[in-house]
C-alpha cells in the first residue's frame, strides 16, 4: 500500500469509529431526545480541545456471535480536552454500541484516562449512558467494572470526579458514580437503580416504573444519590462547566481565583431587618446568602434533598467557598439524620480540595422523635460533627439567629477550630430556647402559680431575664468563643477580610492511617 492508500485507510477507520453503532442507533438515540457520546463531549469540551485514546480498541470476546460484531472504540469513547483552558479528562459511554454495556476492553480505557488524570492532577468527568455489564464477557465485565471502583477509590479526594447520568446506569455500574464527588442526572432520560423494575416485581412483588425507582426526581429528593437535576442535557452540561469553575485541578492546589469588581464594602441594609422579631417566624437563607456573595451568585448542591440545610458553592471577591447554612424556611432549620449526611459529605470535600467554608447558623437543634433516634440520629449527626472538627481549611462562622444545643457545637464552633466565629446581635446562644429553658428552671414555681395570666406574666419576665443572662452572643463573646459581634450589613465585608486573612492559614492532623468516621 502507498502512503496515500494508508493515510485514507486511516481516514476510514476513523470515520468508521466516530460512527459508533451505526446511523440507525444514532437516530434512534437523537428520538429519544438523548445525544450521543461524542456529541456530548463536543458540547462539554472547549471546542478543538478533545483529544482523544483508544479510538481503534475493540473487544476481545468470540462467544454469543461476538466474533462477528466489532465496534471501533467498543462502546466508550475517551480522552482529555479543557474547560474555560483548564485541563480535564473525560469518558462518554456510548448507548449505540451494544447498548453502552461495559466490557473489559471498556473498562480499560476508562481506567487509563483516571490513571493519567492522577498523574497529572486534573478533574475526571464520566458521562453514563450504559445497560450495564455485557453479559456475554461474563466475569471480565464484572472485573472492569470491579477495576474501575478501585481507581474511584483511590482518585478520592486527590482529584475533582464528576459523574453525569444521561441515559439508564444499573447494576455494578451505579457504584462508580455514587463513588464520584458529585453526580447529575437529567430529567426523563436517565434512571440508576441496583435492580431493575422486572427484579423489583419477581423478587417482592412491587410494581413500579423506571422513573418511579431510579428516576431524577426520587435520587435527587428522596435518595439523595444525586447532587444536581438538569431539565435536560444541555443543561447538564453547562452544570459541569459552572461547577467545575469553583473547583482546583487536585488537592494540592488552590481553587481557581477570579477577577472581582463588586465591591467588598457593599451594604445591605436589608440584612439589619431580614431576621423577623417573632424568633419562631421563618425566613430565607438563601436570601442572606445571595445578599452576601459576589453577584449574588450561589451555585446549590442538593438543592430537593434535606431541604432544612443548604449547600452549595459561591465567591467572596473572587475566591470560591464552600457555603453551608440552616434553612428556617423548612423544618425550622432542624438537623436531622438527612441534612447531617448531606452537609457533612460538603464539608469534607471542600476540605478535602482547599475550598473555604462558610457557615450560616439558625438552628434549633437536633430533630427529636422515634425516627429519628432508631434511624441513628447520634451516629449521622456525629458525621457532621467529625466534618467540622477534622476539616483544616479556613472555617468562618456567622450565628445569624438561634444556636441552641449540641447543634452549636456542631456547626463550625469555636470549639471545633473554627477560625473566625462571627454573630449577628438579635443572636441567641444556649443549651435551649427561652421557653424550654424557664420550663425546666422553674417548673416548680409555675405548677404553684393557678392564675392563667399570672403565669404568663412570671413567664415572660423570665424569658426576658434568660435572654439578657445566657441567650444573647454577649455572653459567648465575653468567653472568647465569639470573636465579634457585627452588624448584619456588614457581613459581606467582615467575610472577606477573613478569608483573606486565613488565606496562608496551616493547620495540621495528628499522623494516622486514616480517620474512623462514623459511618
Amino acid at each position: 500500500m502507498s502512503s496515500d492508500d494508508k493515510i485514507r485507510e486511516l481516514m476510514e477507520m476513523r470515520k468508521k469509529a466516530r460512527l459508533g453503532g451505526g446511523e440507525r442507533r444514532i437516530e434512534s438515540q437523537h428520538k429519544k431526545g438523548k445525544y450521543t457520546a461524542r456529541e456530548r463531549i463536543a458540547l462539554l469540551l472547549d471546542e478543538g480541545s478533545f483529544e482523544e485514546f483508544d479510538m481503534f480498541v475493540s473487544h476481545r470476546t468470540v462467544d454469543f456471535g461476538l466474533d462477528k460484531q466489532a465496534y471501533l472504540s467498543d462502546g466508550v469513547v475517551t480522552g482529555y480536552g479543557t474547560i474555560d483552558g483548564r485541563l480535564v479528562y473525560i469518558f462518554s459511554q456510548d448507548f449505540t454500541v451494544f447498548g453502552g454495556s461495559l466490557s473489559e476492553m471498556y473498562a480499560q480505557k476508562i481506567c487509563k484516562v483516571m490513571d493519567k488524570a492522577m498523574k497529572v492532577g486534573a478533574p475526571v468527568i464520566g458521562i453514563n449512558d450504559s445497560g450495564g455489564a455485557r453479559i456475554q464477557e461474563g466475569v471480565k465485565s464484572l472485573g472492569g467494572y470491579a477495576d474501575i471502583f478501585q481507581k474511584n477509590i483511590m482518585a478520592s479526594g486527590v482529584v475533582p470526579q464528576i459523574s453525569a447520568i444521561f441515559g439508564p446506569c444499573a447494576g455494578g455500574a451505579v457504584y462508580s458514580p455514587a463513588l464520584t464527588d458529585f453526580t447529575i442526572m437529567s430529567k426523563g432520560t436517565s434512571f440508576m437503580f441496583v435492580t431493575g423494575p422486572k427484579v423489583v416485581k419477581t423478587v417482592t412483588g412491587e410494581t413500579v416504573t423506571e422513573e418511579e425507582l431510579g428516576g431524577a426526581s426520587v435520587h435527587g429528593a428522596k435518595s439523595g444519590v444525586t447532587h444536581f437535576i438538569a431539565d435536560d442535557e444541555e443543561e447538564g452540561i453547562l452544570l459541569i462547566r459552572k461547577l467545575l469553575s469553583y473547583l482546583p485541578q487536585n488537592n494540592l492546589e488552590d481553587p481557581p481565583q477570579t477577577e472581582c469588581d463588586d465591591p467588598i464594602d457593599r451594604l445591605d441594609d436589608e440584612l439589619n431587618y431580614i431576621i423577623p422579631e417573632e424568633p419562631n417566624k421563618p425566613y430565607d437563607v438563601k436570601d442572606v446568602i445571595a445578599s452576601v456573595v459576589d453577584y449574588n451568585e450561589f451555585l446549590e448542591v442538593h438543592r430537593n434533598y434535606a431541604q432544612n440545610i443548604v449547600v452549595g458553592f459561591a465567591k467572596f471577591n473572587g475566591m470560591p467557598v464552600g457555603i453551608v447554612a440552616n434553612q428556617p424556611n423548612y423544618l425550622a432549620g432542624v438537623l436531622d439524620i438527612n441534612s447531617s449526611r448531606k452537609a457533612a459529605r460538603f464539608v469534607r470535600f471542600c476540605d478535602a480540595f482547599n475550598i473555604p467554608l462558610v457557615t450560616l447558623v439558625d438552628v434549633p437543634g437536633f430533630l427529636p422523635g422515634t425516627a429519628q433516634e432508631y434511624g441513628g440520629i447520634i451516629i449521622h449527626g456525629a458525621k457532621l460533627l467529625f466534618a467540622y472538627g477534622e476539616a483544616t481549611v479556613p472555617k468562618i462562622t456567622i450565628i445569624l439567629r438561634k444556636a441552641y444545643g449540641g447543634a452549636y457545637d456542631v456547626m463550625s464552633s469555636k470549639h471545633l477550630r473554627g477560625d473566625i466565629n462571627y454573630a449577628w446581635p438579635n443572636s441567641e446562644i444556649a443549651v435551649m430556647g427561652p421557653k424550654g429553658a424557664i420550663e425546666v428552671l422553674h417548673s416548680k414555681e409555675l405548677k404553684e402559680i393557678e392564675d392563667e395570666h399570672e403565669k404568663a406574666l412570671f413567664i415572660a419576665k423570665k424569658e426576658d431575664e434568660y435572654k439578657r443572662k445566657f441567650a444573647n452572643p454577649y455572653v459567648a463573646a465575653k468567653y472568647g468563643y465569639i470573636d465579634d459581634v457585627i452588624e448584619p450589613r456588614n457581613t459581606r465585608f467582615r467575610i472577606i477580610r477573613a478569608l483573606q486573612m486565613l488565606s496562608t492559614k496551616k493547620d495540621v492532623n495528628p499522623p494516622k492511617k486514616h480517620s474512623n468516621l462514623p459511618l
